[in-house]
């Protein structure tokens, strides 16, 4: 359906996701503990509201605003990790020459250029198709900053840039409009964002990925995988599980604990 609607023209690319559910009764605190051992990540969090919690192991920054500069990191290309290190390093090479994964990297690239254009100027890719390591996969990772104009307020810049589009796809629009069509489920916290805003200004919020939330003594966690013309389906789903498995290995080792 994804590709079909790539074929038509409708978007170049979309991020269809899968949430997975299961009961749960156990300390959920423990399975941060593990998460965050298994699959350290720049953004580490715990949050209990009482009736719900929602922690995870975030590899990527929704937006980043400090001293008059944002930044968008976008994650797009992903391998999964083969657990040898020496084979891994060829994996990411092969990773770096993918014509399919790179496409996509660059669509969201462009996609995090234009949006920071909305509210800055001298929009930067400072780093460009970086090879990063995670517990379980491979990512692509770039880093797009610009000047924000004078006087522009942060919850302007959050307005014209959120969801991720690393989430949703290009363009961003009729992207989320096929995805809130297709998918059975309302996304709910899954591609929301969590961190922090300061007086200043200052905003630092990760992407809610590889996060849980607890509710009801259910664990409900979900992933997703974008989708080109060129895509295999069989190869997108793999990927999801790809994403989703240091969750599933830190709630296998939090029994243990």
């Amino acid at each position: 359906l994804g590709k079909d609607h790539c074929k038509r023209g409708n978007v170049f690319q979309i991020v269809f996701s899968r949430r997975f559910s299961q009961k749960f009764t156990g300390d959920e605190f423990n399975v941060y503990r593990a998460l965050r051992s298994i699959n350290p990540s720049p953004y580490l969090f715990y949050f209990d509201y009482g009736s719900f919690k929602l922690f995870g192991s975030s590899p990527e920054a929704q937006l980043v605003v400090k001293n008059n500069k944002a930044e968008i990191h976008p994650i797009a290309g992903t391998f999964r990790r083969t657990g040898n290190d020496e084979e891994d390093v060829i994996l990411a090479k092969k990773l770096l020459e993918d014509s399919k994964e790179n496409s996509e990297h660059v669509m969201l690239v462009d996609l995090a250029r234009n949006d920071l254009s909305r509210n800055g100027n001298e929009v930067t890719v400072e780093k460009y198709r970086e090879i990063q390591f995670f517990s379980h996969v491979i990512h692509l990772v770039s880093k797009v900053t610009s000047m924000l104009h004078s006087k522009v307020k942060t919850m302007q810049i959050v307005s014209d840039t959120f969801p991720a589009g690393t989430l949703t796809g290009a363009p961003k629009h009729k992207a989320l409009q096929i995805i809130n069509d297709v998918e059975t489920t309302n996304r709910g916290f899954y591609g929301g964002a969590i961190g922090f805003m300061d007086f200043n200004g200052n905003f630092n919020h990760a992407i809610m990925i590889r996060t849980f939330l607890s509710k009801n003594h259910t664990l409900h966690y979900q992933a997703g995988a974008g989708i080109v013309e060129s895509s295999d389906e069989k190869s997108e789903l793999n990927e999801v599980f790809h994403k989703l498995a240091a969750l599933d290995k830190a709630l296998d080792s939090a029994e243990l604990i």
